[in-house]
C-alpha cells in the first residue's frame, strides 16, 4: 500500500514487531512489554499490522473483535515520530478498515484520550463520530470513544 509523500508498505505483523515500534512512540512514555501484547490479544479475533519504508518498521495498528461479534476495536497504534505526516497512519487504518469490513464486521471503534487532538481529529476526517466521553482522571485524561460504521 502505498502513502501520499512515502513509500509504505502495510502487512501483518508479530507481535515482536508491534512491540518494537510501541517502544519508539513518546507518547507511550517506553512503558509496556510483551506480555501486555500478548495478554490483550490472546484468545481473540485480531489484526496485527505494521508500517514499513525501506525495510524500517515506522509504524504499527493493531485491533481485535471487541464483546460484539460485528464489532472491532482498534485498539492501539502509533506512527514514529520522524515519519508523522506522510500518510503512514491513513495507509495503516485504510488497510485495518478493509480487512475487517471483509471479514464481517459491521462497525469499528477506538478510544483516544482529550490530551492527543491530532487523534480525535484523525478519527473525524476518517468520518468516525464521537459517541460517548468517559471521565477518568483529569480532564485531559478523558476517553473519547469513536465510531464508524463500515
Amino acid at each position: 500500500m502505498k502513502s501520499d509523500s512515502l513509500e509504505v508498505v502495510v502487512r501483518k505483523a508479530s507481535l515482536e514487531e508491534l512491540f518494537w515500534v510501541h517502544m519508539r512512540i513518546p507518547e507511550f512514555g517506553g512503558r509496556g512489554d510483551l506480555d501486555f501484547y500478548r495478554k490483550r490479544l490472546e484468545d481473540k479475533r485480531q489484526l496485527s499490522l505494521v508500517a514499513v519504508v525501506e525495510d524500517e518498521l515506522i509504524g504499527f495498528k493493531v485491533g481485535y473483535q471487541s464483546d460484539k461479534p460485528k464489532v472491532f476495536y482498534s485498539w492501539m497504534g502509533g506512527i514514529i515520530p520522524e515519519f508523522r505526516r506522510g500518510g503512514v497512519a491513513t495507509a495503516l487504518a485504510e488497510y485495518q478498515e478493509d480487512w475487517a469490513r471483509n471479514n464481517g464486521f459491521e462497525e469499528i471503534f477506538f478510544k483516544t484520550r482529550n490530551r492527543l487532538p491530532p487523534m480525535i481529529n484523525f478519527g473525524l476526517q476518517r468520518e468516525f463520530k464521537i459517541v460517548e466521553v468517559i471521565r477518568k482522571g483529569t480532564v485531559d485524561d478523558y476517553r473519547i470513544v469513536m465510531m464508524k460504521r463500515l
